[in-house]
């Protein structure tokens, strides 16, 4: 790189509209894995405030700064983490210049979607590790890069699926992988998360202190709308993965996990539609699924954003010996054994009493399933910071492959429903078989100088 600085450097890459590598400065959670690993939390209107609570209560983490488009928050979050952590972070508007800091170990990024990968891959590209919320990318391609660039600059790069670290989840889907139910050949998913409409909004000024080129980046330009700002923007094609890759996207992994399968589908097929409400919303607020892999196994999944008499995400898993399901309290196992009904009296045309062939009525009489021993729970951002200290790509519950893989079953969902019709994947491609109108929804429109670099 020559005579060039790292801070040059920065500032020329967000000229040309990409980021390249720069030089590699290591964070100090590498060199020294005993001291306290330094985070940068971007983006806390929602999800991102559990970030902050997360790591202003651990004593081996600390947030240097805070980092948002809106202005507005910084008051209220700075008081936040001094108050837990005892420690004033610093505030910023661009995680580009964020990343210039060499105090800084990690980002944990709890952005929109769409915001995702370009935050990962410059992060990584600076010698930072990464938590980063799901769905961790907003296209499939998208998603393959972030793997590419973890592994490049070697970083360890969670994704926010939570639900991994829950000890009672962990120790089910070990019973799945390990045999112990049998073997599984489909797993369902049941989702209710009732959803108000976001109605007709105009078009307004930008509010003081909130920087509305930066917030919308990669996406399209357009004018305020404050139906498109902050949870808003899940509501619209050129921002949101739909609620598939909101809140379902974790029921998805899930089914995955369970299934065992740590490859794409093969065909998907999605419907549905947008239903009671009268207002902005362009994405479904009702919306099913198929995928079937290559030998055969299903994931089915249904979700409503409408009424529907029960709240919450359902998940059951089928074996040849019996099933497993999700409840109030955590998992059930059964066993299930088919044995003959009693033969019933029947009369003939002839007006004769026959009995009923017992095969042809066969009845499940069930019974408790192995035992789930609960496994240690561990935080999913504490397994973060430790992985960050101890460099251990695979003590992850959640790396980035893994989110790389459920968040695409989100996108081809949505693909499939934009279209209409059944998809054909090729899983080692990672593109639509012979249909180019598919595989143009692999990638997007980046506005520059937010586009996804070519090589990470």
């Amino acid at each position: 790189m020559g005579s060039t600085t790292r801070r040059e450097f920065v500032k020329k890459a967000a000229l040309a509209a990409t980021f390249a590598a720069p030089a590699m400065q290591i964070g100090r959670a590498q060199d020294s894995p005993n001291e306290r690993v330094n985070v940068a939390v971007v983006g806390f209107h929602g999800r991102g405030r559990a970030h902050i609570e997360a790591f202003s209560e651990m004593k081996n983490a600390r947030i240097v700064a805070l980092c948002d488009v809106d202005e507005r928050l910084f008051p209220a979050a700075v008081k936040e983490v001094e108050e837990k952590s005892g420690h004033r972070p610093d505030t910023e508007v661009d995680i580009r210049k964020l990343l210039e800091r060499k105090d800084l170990d990690a980002v944990s990024i709890a952005t929109p979607d769409y915001w995702h990968a370009l935050m990962t891959i410059w992060a990584c590209q600076a010698g930072k590790d990464v938590y980063v919320e799901k769905p961790v990318s907003f296209t499939i391609e998208e998603g393959g890069k972030m793997v590419e660039a973890a592994r490049k600059y070697k970083r360890i790069v969670q994704a926010g699926l939570q639900s991994r670290s829950e000890g009672n989840t962990r120790a089910a889907m070990r019973l799945l992988n390990d045999g112990q139910l049998g073997k599984v050949y489909r797993s369902k998913i049941n989702i209710v998360k009732p959803r108000g409409s976001i109605g007709h909004k105009q078009e307004a000024s930008i509010p003081e202190g909130v920087n509305w080129d930066l917030y919308l980046g990669p996406t399209k330009y357009q004018p305020f709308n404050v139906n498109r700002f902050h949870y808003g923007w899940h509501f619209f094609w050129d921002t949101s993965t739909t609620d598939v890759g909101n809140s379902a996207v974790h029921s998805l992994d899930l089914a995955r996990w369970g299934l065992g399968k740590k490859v794409h589908p093969v065909k998907i097929h999605s419907w549905g539609g947008v239903h009671v409400w009268d207002s902005d919303q362009q994405t479904p607020n009702v919306q099913n699924a198929t995928f079937e892999y290559a030998d055969g196994t299903l994931l089915d999944m249904e979700l409503t954003n409408v009424y529907s008499p029960k709240t919450g995400a359902g998940l059951i898993y089928f074996t040849d010996k019996g099933y497993l399901q999700s409840t109030d309290d955590g998992w059930e196992t059964a066993i299930g054994e088919f044995s003959a009904r009693s033969g019933r009296p029947d009369v003939t045309e002839a007006g004769v009493d026959e009995r009923v062939n017992r095969a042809s009525f066969p009845q499940v009489e069930y019974k408790p399933g192995p035992a789930i021993v609960e496994e240690p729970v561990v935080n999913h951002f504490e397994n973060f910071v430790a992985c960050v200290r101890s460099r251990k790509v695979e003590d992850q519950y959640c790396d980035v492959q893994e989110g790389h893989l459920s968040a695409a079953l989100a996108h081809q969902a949505n693909i499939s429903y934009r279209l209409g019709r059944q998809l054909v994947f090729d899983p080692k491609t990672e593109r639509f078989v012979n249909d180019d109108e598919a595989n143009q929804y692999l990638t997007r429109e980046y506005r520059a100088p937010y586009v996804l670099p070519k090589e990470v």
